[in-house]
């Protein structure tokens, strides 16, 4: 009976310990499982991060380029080259409506402007417009236009003007007296130009002209340095 009663009351005393150990068990594992899933989030918190500096270095670098394209785009159009559309048939068929075009605003750098140019140039009338057409008579001449024909310094040789669309229509004789550092333009199709013989102020200051046509790039590639 003695033994008997030791074995319940060991049994009974050995219960609680048991219990605690199997608890502290339980509790470390939670612990543990709450500090991996801690690390977890926080891994996955340094992964967004990482992310979110990528993406904004990215966009950075991104915003870097653009702007300067832009600027470097801005340069050549302002002090390198003229892109310019053209909106009417004034040059055909040299130039035809809505041909793009590329001038050269360095090419009268360390030159002058050569007869038969053709230039884009701020309209005399109207200098927010910009007109493109070929230089006919040069500083300090005199161009006379008679029989559809163009004339300089009383010549008895008319200009060259294989260019043009076709003849000039018959009009009263004109005789045009080109100021010093000025030009007088006329349009390859002459019959349907508004050019020098048709303007207000009808001399081209040469510190208006912007640039000398090159070529054009749209709807085909074409040089115009040859026309």
């Amino acid at each position: 009976m003695k033994d008997e009663k030791y074995n319940q009351t060991n049994e009974i005393t050995a219960e609680p310990a048991e219990n605690t150990v199997q608890a502290e068990a339980a509790e470390q594992a939670e612990a543990a499982e709450t500090q991996v899933s801690a690390e977890e989030t926080e891994t996955q918190d340094e992964g967004k991060k990482d992310v979110k500096k990528v993406i904004m270095k990215e966009t950075i670098s991104w915003i870097k380029t653009i702007a300067a394209a832009l600027i470097f785009a801005y340069l050549i159009t302002t002090f390198i080259i003229v892109n310019a559309q053209v909106p009417s048939g004034s040059m055909k068929n040299t130039i035809n409506e809505g041909d793009r075009l590329i001038a050269n605003r360095l090419s009268y750098l360390f030159s002058d402007p050569e007869r038969f140019d053709i230039v884009v140039f701020k309209f005399p009338d109207n200098e927010d417009l910009y007109y493109i057409k070929r230089i006919i008579g040069l500083p300090g001449e005199t161009v006379e236009i008679k029989d559809g024909k163009v004339y300089i310094d009383g010549s008895e040789e008319p200009l060259d003007d294989s260019f043009i669309l076709e003849e000039m229509y018959d009009e009263p004789d004109q005789i045009y007296e080109v100021p010093e550092d000025c030009y007088f333009m006329l349009g390859d199709n002459r019959n349907n130009s508004a050019d020098s013989r048709r303007w207000v102020n009808k001399y081209v200051k040469r510190e208006k002209i912007l640039g000398k046509a090159i070529f054009k790039y749209y709807p085909g590639f074409e040089l115009l340095t040859n026309k």
